[in-house]
């Protein structure tokens, strides 16, 4: 049985042939308008290519850990994307810069943090990322958002639900329901 060539086929098969990934991206902010800054961030995530955001937890205020400064405003989204978890790391990065983030010091107070918590089940540790992110399992700030939007999601064989409880010494006051985003 003969084949179409790809240039034959209709666009919605072509896009069947292609790796989805999921990806969970981590946001943060404690310097300017932070708020203000994460909604900007995640227009920005959802505007690269191939790529769909496909969720987004409420927003949360928490202290700074192992570093100082204002409180965080944190939030987790969900991604469905093309890009590799190097491309993926590549464009985050270019948000970061375009809203002001410098690395004047490890943990350093910054306008903007964006880290890829989780590419689908990816385990790599190299030089440039880290998957699932190393301390991700130990901060508050990152699994109570993660919990709105990835319940049953499961790190290191314990749900997240389990791993928070050990956080009991990083508070986290929910600061906006993201549904109640402004315009």
């Amino acid at each position: 049985m003969a084949t179409a060539s790809p240039a034959a086929q209709p666009e919605a098969v072509l896009q069947l042939h292609k790796q989805m990934h999921t990806a969970y991206i981590g946001l943060g902010s404690n310097l300017g308008e932070s708020e203000d800054i994460l909604y900007r961030a995640l227009d920005d995530i959802a505007a690269l290519p191939q790529t769909v955001l496909d969720q987004v937890s409420d927003l949360y205020r928490t202290a700074p850990v192992d570093s100082s400064g204002p409180d965080y405003i944190n939030a987790v989204a969900r991604l469905t994307t093309e890009l590799s978890a190097p491309k993926l790391l590549q464009a985050l990065q270019a948000i970061e810069l375009s809203h002001g983030r410098v690395r004047p010091y490890r943990n350093a107070p910054r306008t903007l943090d964006l880290d890829i918590l989780c590419y689908d089940d990816l385990e790599q540790d190299t030089t440039q990322l880290i998957l699932p992110h190393p301390r991700m399992h130990l901060r508050a700030f990152v699994l109570r958002p993660l919990l709105d939007i990835a319940p049953d999601m499961v790190l290191y064989g314990r749900p997240i639900s389990q791993w928070l409880t050990q956080c009991d010494g990083q508070p986290v006051t929910l600061y906006r329901y993201y549904a109640d985003r402004p315009d």
